[in-house]
């Protein structure tokens, strides 16, 4: 196998080794008439526009700040990132400059997540770096 072929191969299996690994890991409903009926995790996808796209520092503290937030005991897993840099094409948006994505185990818990004081510490302290900020809240279909 070549060397780009087997990047690709590697590449893949890993995405898929990955989600095999997440669907493993739903939660069970732990209030519901079925035992193994299974829950929706609720995705909570932002993207933030800095008002000084170009300033690491500001990214950076941005990025602190992000990481700030693992401390609220209702996000069960948080990543942030940067655009990466994926060939170009008509449906990638790279626009922003940090992301987050992260899961509750449910609504309710996303709700709590929005009102806790640390959340809001993070809003009061860090929203002076952006510009614009897209939400996309999602659950499973």
């Amino acid at each position: 196998m070549n060397q780009p072929d087997r990047r690709k191969f590697l590449s893949f299996a890993g995405m898929a080794a990955g989600s095999l690994c997440a669907a493993a890991a739903l939660p069970v409903k732990a209030h519901s008439d079925s035992p193994c009926e299974q829950v929706s995790p609720v995705v909570h996808m932002v993207y933030f526009w800095l008002k000084q796209p170009e300033s690491k520092a500001d990214q950076q503290s941005l990025i602190k700040g992000l990481n700030s937030l693992r401390e609220i005991k209702h996000i069960q897993a948080l990543h942030v990132g940067v655009p990466a840099a994926t060939e170009s094409r008509d449906v990638i948006d790279s626009s922003y400059q940090v992301s987050e994505m992260m899961m509750f185990n449910s609504i309710e818990d996303q709700d709590a997540y929005q009102s806790h004081p640390l959340h809001k510490k993070f809003i009061e302290d860090y929203s002076h770096l952006w510009k614009k900020v897209v939400v996309y809240d999602s659950v499973s279909a």
